[in-house]
């Protein structure tokens, strides 16, 4: 049911964006659906659906439009994107989103991922503070020595705590300020 709501919705705004009349519009919707149940598709078997792909096939696209907005919101339909059946994995992320946000939380209590920040160094000790940020971001030398000069700055985000800790102690021998965030 829900591809054929979405159809109807690409439908109807594909005719209003047109500058047709409204019933040349309903006639062309009329057209399309009858051509699709004219081609090698089999037709609904069931009466009680029959009749009711009958009733949608009389409606203009005004009222097919509002079939499918209350259709939507009866059924708890979320907007998709149109172009592509590639979003369609995002409402089924949906429900993995919201036991996320019901963990946050516990999540709060026990942090165990951390992000390093670069606070500053000290100016006899730059080049080493740069070879190790070199290493430890796998940037160039110019993108390290570009990275240093504008501490402070997030090092890495997401780190394991013992991680973090080592990057810490690392640094801070260097002559470098860390802060674990």
């Amino acid at each position: 049911m829900s591809l054929s709501c979405r159809y109807a919705a690409q439908c109807c705004a594909r005719q209003m964006r047109s500058a047709t009349s409204i019933r040349s519009t309903a006639s062309f919707a009329q057209q399309r659906i009858t051509r699709r149940y004219q081609s090698t598709e089999a037709a609904p078997t069931n009466p009680k659906i029959s009749g009711i792909v009958d009733q949608i096939s009389q409606l203009t696209l005004l009222e097919t439009a509002d079939l499918v907005a209350s259709l939507k919101s009866r059924l708890n339909i979320p907007d998709m994107p149109i172009g592509g059946f590639a979003a369609a994995a995002a409402p089924a992320a949906a429900p993995v989103a919201a036991e996320a946000e019901e963990e946050a939380p516990a999540a709060a209590q026990e942090k165990t991922l951390f992000a390093v920040k670069l606070m500053s160094f000290e100016a006899a000790s730059k080049p080493k503070v740069i070879k190790e940020i070199k290493s430890l971001l796998g940037l160039s030398l110019v993108d390290s020595k570009k990275f240093v000069e504008s501490a402070p700055k997030l090092m890495k985000d997401s780190v394991p705590k013992d991680e973090a800790e080592k990057i810490m102690a690392t640094m801070k021998g260097l002559g470098a300020v860390v802060q674990m965030e």
